[in-house]
């Protein structure tokens, strides 16, 4: 299983599922981040945390921890 934490700067993903429950999974979908959307991954803090995503035309940053339970294609 692929998670948006383990794309790199550049890459254009798919979102297939979203994992977690409650009000972390439904924080994630008001943000945007639905079944079959398409991220780009802009950047990356320099210590790694967060990370800058494109989705549906706007900017998003977002936590390692809520990446890994977003799986890609």
């Amino acid at each position: 299983m692929k998670t948006l934490r383990d794309a790199a700067v550049g890459d254009v993903v798919v979102i297939k599922k979203l994992h977690g429950e409650g009000a972390v999974k439904r924080r994630i979908m008001d943000m945007g981040l639905t079944k079959g959307t398409q991220v780009t991954l802009r950047k990356v803090a320099p210590l790694g945390d967060p990370i800058e995503l494109n989705v549906r035309g706007y900017e998003l940053s977002l936590r390692k921890a809520d990446a890994e339970l977003i799986e890609i294609e």
